[in-house]
């Protein structure tokens, strides 16, 4: 008996399927442990000034030294320095990658024969997924808007909102809860 007959092959849209969930998965544990940036940040960017750096030390400036008990510092005040409107990708849900990977395993099948196929449906699947990745980030882009502060540390700060500030360049601004407002 030919025991040649008898052995079983993977369909391609089961390899391609295993692609998929595979890019999903890499994407997702990247994404978890901050291997893959997201731009959806509420963290500050700090410039390239040092002082901002976790444990740096700033000598007090002599012209709060000057002012006295009378007046305490404010360490989240500062001056507006420029407003500028980003266009930012949304987050993926893995949704675009899933749907990407089908759709790719199904055009790579229609190529080539025996290992050829396979191999097509496989490169078409993990193609399918990174391109529907993609494809999902654009549909789901926001705008942000990142205020960069000049504080009256003398450093400088820029934070992102998603909704408009209600502050200019030039105003005296204080940063409460991570949003940038007019100071009183």
């Amino acid at each position: 008996m030919d025991t040649a007959r008898f052995r079983t092959r993977l369909h391609p849209m089961i390899l391609g399927a295993a692609a998929s969930v595979m890019v999903v998965s890499l994407v997702g544990v990247g994404a978890i442990t901050g291997l893959i940036p997201t731009a959806s940040s509420q963290k500050s960017e700090a410039g390239a000034n040092a002082s901002n750096a976790p444990g740096a030390q700033q000598a007090p400036s002599d012209e709060h030294a000057s002012l006295g008990p009378a007046r305490t510092s404010c360490h989240a005040c500062g001056v507006v320095q420029s407003i500028h409107t980003v266009e930012v990708k949304g987050d993926a849900s893995g949704i675009g990658a899933v749907a990407g990977g089908v759709a790719g395993g199904v055009l790579g099948n229609q190529f080539g024969q025996g290992r050829g196929n396979a191999v097509a449906t496989v490169v078409g699947a993990a193609g399918g997924a990174l391109a529907g990745n993609e494809i999902e980030k654009d549909v789901k882009k926001r705008v942000v808007y990142r205020v960069t502060m000049r504080m009256d540390d003398g450093s400088y700060r820029t934070l992102s909102q998603s909704a408009p500030p209600v502050v200019a360049i030039g105003n005296k601004v204080q940063i409460v809860d991570g949003v940038v407002v007019p100071r009183s």
